[in-house]
């Protein structure tokens, strides 16, 4: 390689302009460095995988709901920029809990928790909520698991879907699970038990109640043929654990039950670690070729920000740019159901 083939473009210092779009915004971080420009990669990834018309797989993990990020993940639901869901089940117990009329707190992390304990308050670095109403979620779920029937093993896509349509009927808030149940997006909770979830569900069964059980092979295979019988996946990961482990494997598990597959055609990472220390969380795009689970070519990238400052950014430039992706063909994931 020569030396001007290097040197082919300069950094473009920004220009503060008065009266820009977010998106405009975005657009022209792409030409600074650093974290600034792959915030700018990970936008121009997303819209290129809507005009490409790929299903579109996202992964949420981190405190994002008692953090403010429901109602992104709300509009990213109603307006199909996101065709499926893998979430972690703390994100979805606080998505009922804020669903059903409940709030999370600002707060801050110089505080006395001992005494927090003592007034019933539960901390999140600097969100605070209710205990006593989280004692009020639990009880609504454990309440809905009763209405199950013991009989039957529930996916967790089967589990959480009935759920969002019971909050639809009850919730006083637009919630992730109501709008996901009402929109047909699939919702999978890969470690459900590991949650208040599996928590209420628990109080459910101890106190004599129905035990609710759950098939989470079926999950396993249901997302499998998701990726089978789509022509282009594209990834999304807000943090990484089980959600992005759980969207990974699926083109492992494909290519074993007989797919044709090659590993995702499009990918984009939000995350606070790094990968030095081996975890998933931190984990590179590079690495996931080595298994498969991304395409040789694929178009991807990582950004090493909080993603409470990167989604409101991100979403808000895409929803500028409605026009180019609002007639998107949308798939029926429903399908894939077994």
């Amino acid at each position: 390689m020569k030396k001007e083939d290097i040197l082919r473009q300069h950094v473009d210092p920004f220009e503060v302009e008065p009266g820009s779009s977010v998106s405009n915004i975005m657009e022209r971080m792409g030409r600074i460095s650093f974290q600034g420009r792959n915030l700018s990669l990970a936008y121009a990834v997303w819209l290129n995988m809507l005009q490409d018309e790929a299903v579109i797989l996202f992964g949420l993990a981190g405190a994002m709901v008692p953090a403010g990020m429901r109602r992104i993940i709300v509009y990213l639901i109603e307006n199909r920029l996101i065709d499926c869901l893998v979430s972690t089940g703390a994100n979805l117990f606080h998505d009922v809990h804020e669903t059903l009329g409940r709030y999370h707190w600002m707060g801050h992390s110089d505080v006395d928790d001992a005494q927090l304990k003592d007034m019933g308050i539960d901390r999140i670095y600097d969100t605070f909520a209710v205990e006593e109403e989280f004692y009020e979620a639990d009880r609504f779920i454990a309440d809905f698991g009763s209405s199950l029937d013991d009989d039957k093993a529930y996916s967790t896509r089967e589990f959480l879907n009935l759920l969002g349509k019971k909050l639809s009927e009850v919730g006083r808030e637009r919630g992730i699970l109501s709008a996901a149940a009402e929109r047909g997006i699939p919702v999978y909770c890969p470690a459900i038990a590991d949650s208040s979830l599996g928590i209420a569900l628990s109080i459910l069964e101890a106190g004599g109640g129905k035990k609710v059980h759950f098939d989470m092979i079926r999950d396993v295979t249901e997302s499998a043929k998701i990726v089978m019988e789509s022509n282009r996946t594209g990834v999304l990961y807000v943090g990484g654990g089980t959600p992005k482990n759980f969207i990974q494997q699926t083109e492992v598990t494909a290519s074993y039950i007989g797919g044709d597959v090659s590993g995702h055609t499009y990918a984009i990472q939000l995350t606070s670690d790094a990968p030095h220390w081996g975890g998933l969380s931190g984990c590179t795009f590079e690495e996931a070729q080595s298994w498969g689970k991304v395409r040789k070519d694929a178009r991807m990238v990582s950004v090493h920000v909080d993603a409470t400052i990167a989604l409101p950014l991100i979403v808000s430039a895409l929803s500028e740019k409605k026009t180019l992706w609002e007639n998107r063909t949308i798939p029926d994931l429903t399908r894939h159901s077994i």
